[in-house]
C-alpha cells in the first residue's frame, strides 16, 4: 500500500509539465475540495482560489512570473488570492453562514463575533491582508498534500509580480490580492532536471525538537 509519506517522497516542485496530459476533472475537484475544507483563522476563509484555464490569460501571467513554463504548460493554474481587508461585512457574512448552516445561534460564538468586529476592521488594510495571506498559505499546504495523494504534480510559486496578476485577473475590483500561484498537471520527465534528484531535507533531529 502506498502511504501518504510515500507520496510526499514522490512529489517535488515540478520544473517541466507535460502540456499534452490533462488533469481529470475529478482529481481537480478533490484537490479544490481539500483546500475548501482546510483550516483558517477563526474559520473566516479569507481568500479565494481561481482556476485559470484560459490560455491567453495564462500567457499574460507567465510574462510576469519569471517566464516559468509551468504556468502555461500545466493542465490548470490555481491562483490563491487573499482578501485585501477584513471588513465588518465579510466577518458578519461568515458568522451568519455558520449560524445558518448549524441552525442555531450560540452565545459564545456571538461574543467571539463581536470581539473580531472590534479588532479586525480597525487594523490597517495592509496588516489585514498580510494576515489573510498567511491563511492562503495554509490552503497551499493542503493543496500540495492533496495533489500528492492524487499523484498530481504541483509547483508552488511566489516568483511573480502580484500587482500585474491582480490587474490581469481584475482582482482588486473583487477586494482580492494575489498571493500564490500553483500549476497542477503531470511532469514531463525528459527535460526536467529535478525529477531524478534525491529529495533532501534536514534530519529529523535537526528539525524537530521535543521540549
Amino acid at each position: 500500500m502506498t502511504t501518504l509519506i510515500d507520496k510526499l517522497q514522490w512529489r517535488y516542485a515540478t520544473k517541466k509539465m507535460n502540456p499534452a496530459l490533462p488533469l481529470p476533472q475529478d482529481k481537480l475537484d478533490r484537490i479544490l475540495e481539500a483546500i475548501r475544507l482546510t483550516a483558517s483563522s477563526s474559520g473566516l476563509q479569507p481568500y479565494e482560489v481561481l482556476v485559470v484555464t484560459d490560455p491567453a490569460l495564462r500567457q499574460r501571467i507567465r510574462e510576469h512570473a519569471w517566464n516559468q513554463a509551468q504556468v502555461t504548460d500545466a493542465s490548470h493554474l490555481l491562483v490563491f488570492a487573499a482578501w485585501d481587508h477584513y471588513t465588518a461585512e465579510r466577518i458578519n457574512g461568515m458568522f451568519d453562514l455558520v449560524n445558518e448552516q448549524r441552525g442555531f445561534r450560540n452565545e459564545g460564538w456571538e461574543a467571539y463575533r463581536q470581539q473580531l468586529l472590534a479588532t479586525y476592521p480597525q487594523r490597517t488594510p495592509e496588516e489585514n491582508f498580510q494576515h489573510a495571506a498567511r491563511q492562503a498559505y495554509i490552503g497551499l499546504g493542503t493543496a500540495l498534500i492533496a495533489a500528492a495523494e492524487e499523484q498530481v504534480d504541483a509547483t508552488p510559486m511566489e516568483g511573480f509580480t502580484p500587482e500585474k496578476v491582480d490587474e490581469i485577473l481584475n482582482l482588486r475590483a473583487r477586494g482580492l490580492r494575489s498571493v500564490l500561484l500553483l500549476p497542477l498537471g503531470y511532469r514531463q520527465a525528459d527535460g526536467d532536471w529535478l525529477v531524478n534528484l534525491k529529495k533532501v531535507r534536514r534530519a529529523k533531529d535537526q528539525f524537530v525538537t521535543t521540549v
